[in-house]
């Protein structure tokens, strides 16, 4: 038994990432006199997506780095998203697309994240995104996943040969956090809502993501003693997916909620958005 668990600080490690990003985004103004510009659309007016928006521009701001928010109304139509998303594609100036979910009911989010041009898809939401990172192809990775694959990294945890269980199947986080670590040579398994006896295939796991989405959906008597406990979800009252509470003082690793996860998001958004900046230069 680990003496100590290690606390998977993310809002450290973003703000060590923000660091070095802001000499970086320096470098690229020095160099070609432009400066990296996010795009944000945000379709209606969605109080969280508005918050979530925000936090983004000033992300981009503490870098150095320019956002530009891109408000349409809640009755906008697929194909006016379509053709707003075709003009940020052909803009030289704009470095990376976010397009914020959900969309409105009306709009087909599928079509319009595919519309995102695959060198400016920094928050990783292109099908053609998935599959290049899948393939280990060089590519924006889904921005939760890679947040939480750059918190692995940083703190040295051992993936290869563990057996890895993701909670969860969304395109955005389940299915993608399920690609990297198998790149990463774990041995993953996926659970969804149609899986049966998932408390006992839990009990298997030495590194446990949860992604479901349900309040402490995750009950601590299912994680065994030294695994590594990441819970990418956040609910009303700073809980997450995961009975982390329970669970942390016999975890080898865990992300607190809040200050694990979410701080990596936003942070690895405004990282790709910097790659592609330099791609272009």
């Amino acid at each position: 038994m680990n003496n100590k668990p290690i606390l998977l600080d993310g809002k450290a490690l973003s703000k060590e990432i923000e660091n070095n990003l802001r000499v970086r985004v320096k470098n690229i103004i020095q160099k070609t006199g432009k400066t990296p510009v996010l795009a944000t659309i945000l379709v209606g007016n969605d109080p969280s997506s508005e918050v979530y928006v925000k936090m983004k521009g000033n992300a981009c701001e503490r870098v150095g780095m320019t956002s530009l928010k891109v408000h349409l109304s809640e009755k906008t139509t697929t194909g006016e998203l379509l053709v707003e998303i075709e003009k940020l594609n052909n803009d030289q100036n704009i470095c990376g697309i976010l397009l914020q979910h959900p969309v409105p009911k009306q709009i087909d989010e599928r079509a319009c994240f595919d519309k995102i041009a695959i060198d400016k898809d920094v928050d990783g939401v292109t099908c053609l995104g998935f599959g290049r990172m899948s393939m280990n192809e060089i590519a924006y990775g889904s921005a939760t996943p890679a947040g939480i694959m750059e918190i692995i990294k940083h703190y040295q945890l051992p993936v290869e040969g563990k057996h890895a269980i993701v909670v969860g199947r969304s395109p955005i986080l389940g299915k993608p956090i399920a690609m990297m670590l198998l790149n990463e040579n774990a041995t993953v398994t996926i659970c969804h809502s149609k899986t049966k006896n998932l408390p006992e295939l839990i009990k298997q796991a030495d590194i446990v993501v949860g992604a479901v989405g349900k309040p402490e959906f995750i009950k601590a008597d299912w994680i065994k003693d030294n695994a590594i406990v990441i819970d990418a979800g956040y609910h009303k009252g700073g809980i997450g997916d995961i009975e982390t509470d329970k669970i942390k003082d016999r975890a080898f690793a865990y992300t607190p909620v809040p200050g694990g996860v979410g701080p990596m998001t936003i942070a690895m958004l405004i990282k790709q958005t910097v790659e592609s900046a330099e791609r272009k230069e």
